[in-house]
């Protein structure tokens, strides 16, 4: 009886390694993980999700006169996995609940504003759990002073370290939510800032 005892439950215990494998595993590879492969994130619309996201992008110059304000007019996008969820709950402020039509959500609204360097790289973080430092020097921060440059997509970006579910290249900024917004012409010295309203439905 104790030899069947300890049989079985090294059963159970190779079971159990063997799904949290493939758990892994698929989280990288299939289309509810956050990687669709080793360079794209798996984005889906917020189009009958569970999610909607609004972007109002208002625009300054460097003497805070206010030039532009626009709004994404299509959906917007996110990840569809459980670190959308957690950066929902813990990291984007305050929350409260509102109905739309018979419908309740749980409403947040963040703002950001991101220096000049941030525009250059495209990169909007939220949270770093390993600080990424963006330094540009030489050529490209005589360019980023001078050049003006053309933006339409925003981002909120999660920095983390994604080898736990086998990203080879492991310290990744993922995109968790993006907007797509008219292009905007941004001079050095303009100043934007994204005020994010994001909406989840509450089941």
């Amino acid at each position: 009886m104790k030899k069947f005892t300890m049989l079985l439950l090294g059963a159970i215990f190779v079971t159990l390694i063997t799904c949290s494998i493939q758990s892994t595993s698929a989280d990288h590879e299939s289309s509810e993980g956050i990687f669709k492969n080793e360079t794209e994130v798996n984005f889906v619309t917020t189009q009958d999700s569970d999610y909607q996201v609004y972007l109002q992008a208002v625009l300054r110059n460097g003497d805070d006169q206010l030039i532009n304000v626009t709004e994404n007019t299509k959906n917007a996008a996110y990840i569809p996995h459980e670190l959308t969820d957690h950066v929902f709950d813990t990291l984007l402020g305050k929350k409260e609940i509102i109905t739309i039509d018979n419908i309740e959500y749980e409403k947040v609204q963040y703002t950001f504003t991101p220096t000049l360097e941030q525009r250059w790289m495209a990169m909007y973080p939220i949270s770093e759990q390993i600080k990424i430092n963006i330094k540009v020097e030489g050529d490209a921060l005589v360019q980023i002073n001078e050049k003006t440059k053309d933006f339409s997509l925003w981002k909120i970006h999660y920095c983390a370290d994604f080898t736990y579910i086998g990203h080879p290249d492991g310290l990744q900024c993922i995109p968790i939510f993006q907007a797509l917004v008219p292009t905007l012409t941004l001079e050095p010295t303009d100043v934007i800032t994204q005020q994010w309203t994001i909406l989840r439905e509450l089941n």
